[in-house]
């Protein structure tokens, strides 16, 4: 380019800003594209389904709870990160997290790999009341998700969701997904959930 168009394009502001856009523009889909296609070549870990209809459903009261401003649920490749918490996390572990919950702020400890690490009357007692198990705990408690059943047609609604945007739910996973969680609290499922996380990641750090 000559000296002359320089001088053009530095003499014209909204001619500079469009073509400062434009090399953004082009910079930004040369790094996001490779990203999203890897992305989509990602395979489950073996034994990695779709949340079964009672997880799904305590997934989305942890997250309606909020419970992911202060649990993460991602274990970084650091040396003292995976001897706390076992194996670093692996993206074949989150192919089906609609939002995932990497999150990186932990007030309290990461969930990644909860799943089995207490009982589900231990998870009962501490959601209901955190002090009792955990004295130190500045976790909030939450009652009230011991008297709330998990509305199954909202929850079989959600999974033909899922179906459509890629989780492979079966039409039959969906129907009996309302009979599956009949009875069933919000508290019940949540501990259904956290007792999944990291059931199916390595072991070891």
């Amino acid at each position: 380019m000559s000296n002359h168009a320089h001088e053009k394009i530095e003499k014209n502001v909204g001619l500079m800003a469009v073509l400062i856009a434009v090399a953004v523009s082009f910079g930004g889909l040369a790094e996001i594209v490779p990203l999203m296609r890897q992305a989509e070549a990602i395979e489950p870990l073996q034994g990695v389904e779709p949340y079964p209809a009672l997880e799904l459903a305590g997934r989305d009261v942890y997250i309606r709870e909020g419970c992911y401003n202060c649990h993460s649920q991602m274990v970084r490749t650091l040396r003292f990160e995976t001897e706390r918490y076992g194996h670093y996390s692996l993206a074949g572990e989150s192919v089906y997290d609609r939002p995932f919950q990497w999150g990186s702020k932990r007030t309290g400890p990461d969930l990644a790999r909860v799943g089995g690490r207490y009982n589900d009357e231990w998870h009962r007692v501490h959601l209901i009341d955190p002090r009792a198990v955990v004295p130190e705990s500045n976790m909030p408690s939450f009652p009230w998700l011991a008297e709330t059943a998990v509305d199954g047609g909202d929850l079989a609604d959600r999974m033909r969701a899922l179906q459509r945007l890629g989780d492979p739910y079966t039409d039959e996973q969906i129907e009996q997904a309302p009979y599956e969680v009949q009875g069933r609290s919000e508290l019940d499922a949540v501990i259904a959930y956290l007792q999944g996380l990291g059931k199916h990641a390595p072991r070891g750090g």
